[in-house]
């Protein structure tokens, strides 16, 4: 697979600059005529996590999807939007963003990703068979548009992370129950999701990012670049790096390390564009890391011993919390319970941190356990 990322310097969301960004990178790569062809069907496929206006950084822009938009129309193939987001609907979340109104003035469709398809994935590592959107598998193709945000399991949500979305909603616990507490297990389903899917090519919009409490709660972080490429782990490689991150940190690219694929190796990756250190993010702040790294080196029994104080939790505070229970509502173990404040059964918590990502209020965290907190670079 061609491990080639373009960079495009993109000053802000004005439309002509967001497009020309848009398309510089892509040309990088070929031009649009190289992914979409004449007469085809194409999903685009951006970030709909929450109904919360383009500022606040949790959504792709609009003006990122109308660039892609018209772009695509450009190649004579007829684009669609679609999402499958963890609540909410892709309606609701795309009207509150401004995604909706993109989709009104290009004319083109917003689709729910809702109808369930069980698939056989017998190329799978971790997974054989895949809960996938029939909305999805029926498009001829998927350009996939993520925005760059900090995840409190998953450290960074790019590429690979933004097709979870293709997952019909009401689906995604359940695949976090069967994941379990080990994120490298649910990062195994995440690279198994996007190597079945195969998108065509992912778009970033890393105009503005998110860093902090991501995805849905951080601050918005000015970054001002876009990138594309074919390959996602090799996309969110470099991004990472961009970031100042490192690689082992970010479970989907630990994972991808340890299966060999020799993209999510900074110096396998050739990067076109703009160059490399001139758009360098100097201060990001990403979320606790994961315990994972030093937990695996340990004994099974000493590891389930010190879980809690290894590994980071989601904390509640009190002050910020209005009780909406949209939290205890969406853990996929059933361990959140609200009786006059939230509580949480941390012995039974899975650490999916789907109740810091929905949170309304940004009233959750990830915290880390004591020991770990005690123990410097762990």
């Amino acid at each position: 697979m061609d491990s080639r990322v373009s960079i495009s310097r993109c000053a802000d969301y004005s439309f002509e600059t967001v497009f020309e960004a848009a398309r510089r990178s892509i040309d990088l790569l070929g031009g649009m005529r190289s992914f979409v062809k004449k007469g085809e069907r194409i999903l685009v496929k951006p970030n709909l996590l929450a109904a919360k206006p383009a500022e606040a950084a949790v959504t792709t822009h609009p003006m990122l999807v109308k660039a892609i938009l018209r772009l695509v129309k450009e190649a004579g193939a007829t684009p669609f939007v679609g999402d499958s987001p963890g609540i909410g609907s892709a309606l609701k979340i795309a009207e509150k963003c401004g995604i909706m109104d993109v989709c009104r003035e290009e004319c083109v469709e917003l689709t729910e990703l809702k109808t369930l398809v069980l698939v056989e994935n017998p190329l799978g590592h971790t997974f054989k068979r895949l809960e996938v959107a029939d909305e999805a598998l029926k498009a001829d193709g998927i350009i996939n548009l993520p925005k760059l945000k900090t995840h409190a399991q998953m450290h960074l949500t790019m590429g690979v992370k933004n097709l979870f979305g293709c997952v019909p909603g009401k689906t995604k616990p359940q695949w976090h129950l069967s994941a379990g507490v080990d994120s490298r297990d649910f990062a195994g389903m995440l690279l198994d999701l996007y190597l079945f899917l195969g998108p065509r090519l992912t778009v970033m919009d890393a105009v503005v990012g998110m860093e902090g409490n991501g995805p849905g709660s951080g601050d918005p972080r000015t970054l001002g670049f876009i990138m594309a490429a074919i390959d996602c782990i090799a996309m969110d490689t470099v991004a990472c790096d961009l970031l100042g991150g490192q690689a082992h940190d970010v479970p989907i690219l630990r994972t991808a390390l340890k299966r060999e694929m020799k993209q999510a190796q900074i110096g396998n990756v050739t990067t076109v564009g703009a160059d490399i250190d001139e758009v360098r993010v100097d201060g990001f702040r990403f979320p606790p890391r994961s315990s994972v790294n030093f937990a695996e080196r340990l004994p099974y029994f000493i590891d389930k011993r010190l879980r809690k104080a290894l590994t980071s939790r989601p904390h509640i505070d009190d002050n910020a919390c209005n009780l909406c229970s949209v939290c205890v509502n969406v853990c996929p173990a059933e361990i959140m319970t609200n009786k006059k404040r939230i509580e949480i059964d941390y012995d039974r918590c899975i650490r999916c941190y789907c109740c810091q990502e929905m949170c309304p209020q940004g009233a959750i965290a990830p915290r880390q356990g004591w020991l770990k907190r005690l123990i410097p670079g762990m």
